[in-house]
């Protein structure tokens, strides 16, 4: 009996696939190489289109202005609301308004973050409980012994009530606006509308050392439709007259008077405060704001060039 030959060409076919196979791996290395130069070339291109410091100011140049109504849980007041925010956009800022089911321990934490011009904290404050000078400042979450606990621990928040009695609530202390607010102010005026705001200044001063440019707030306790009408007139001298800060309280003084109740008086923090005009910080806002801009336009560019 013959024995049986190998099968021919076994070895020839053997290299084809191999080869078929090399062939089929440099199709994929070219195609990978195309896409990476496709990608590469549209980044290029988009950093040598990317605007300038100035151009990216220019479109974010207009001031923007915050409602923080944590006071429309307990007190509302639609009128004030709408009066408040068409004199912010008569005088041409973009107006944010923020429910009191929005204001909690996060939206203060992340609130610098938001580049304000102008913030209006309509909230309830007052005094941590059992006296001292320290402020706090209420948000509408409900106290909660498992929430926020390292900032319970720093005595960065305190536990808010309502006068004669109700829930207990969270709320922020000055600790709390220097150690867990992230980000810094970017110049902004804060109006705080309620209680002892400026009875003492240690809460304005933290909002300083956030660089915030004026601080306003009373000197005793206020109650809620004297501090709403003191505020749209504030607002109507100061922005749309185009008074100074000083001229402006003094005018919203002439007509509200003080607190019937408290006889709270409306001041503002720093002194020297008192010779801006709102031309003034809407110019040191546009410069901040660009001053911002071309940082973090620098330091993108430092990064793309690694």
């Amino acid at each position: 009996m013959r024995k049986g030959k190998k099968p021919l060409g076994r070895k020839n076919r053997i290299r084809k696939e191999r080869k078929k196979e090399e062939r089929i791996a440099v199709i994929i290395t070219v195609t990978i190489l195309i896409v990476l130069i496709f990608i590469s070339g549209f980044l290029i291109n988009s950093m040598l289109n990317q605007p300038s410091a100035s151009q990216t100011v220019s479109s974010t140049s207009e001031p923007k202005a915050a409602i923080v109504d944590q006071l429309s849980l307990t007190y509302p007041n639609q009128t004030f609301i709408e009066i408040a925010t068409n004199t912010l956009e008569q005088a041409g800022y973009r107006v944010d308004y923020y429910p009191g089911e929005n204001v909690t321990i996060e939206f203060y934490r992340n609130l610098p973050t938001y580049n304000y011009g102008l913030i209006i904290l309509r909230v309830h404050s007052g005094f941590i409980m059992g006296g001292g000078t320290s402020t706090f400042i209420f948000s509408s979450e409900l106290y909660n012994t498992q929430k926020y606990v390292y900032e319970q621990l720093t005595d960065q928040i305190a536990l808010t009530r309502l006068q004669g009695g109700g829930p207990t609530y969270f709320g922020i202390n000055e600790n709390f606006v220097k150690s867990s607010m992230k980000g810094t102010f970017n110049k902004a005026i804060i109006i705080m509308m309620g209680c002892n705001g400026l009875q003492y200044i240690s809460m304005a001063k933290v909002f300083m050392e956030k660089r915030a440019k004026v601080y306003l707030g009373y000197s005793e306790p206020v109650t809620a439709s004297y501090t709403d009408e003191a505020t749209t007139h504030l607002l109507q001298h100061f922005l749309i007259e185009k008074r100074t800060l000083k001229e402006s309280v003094q005018e919203t003084f002439k007509e509200v008077g003080a607190d019937p109740v408290y006889n709270s008086l409306l001041l503002y923090y720093p002194s020297e405060a008192g010779d801006y005009t709102t031309q003034e910080v809407v110019d040191i806002l546009i410069t901040s704001s660009a001053e911002i801009q071309y940082n973090m336009l620098s330091e993108k560019r430092k990064f793309n060039n690694l």
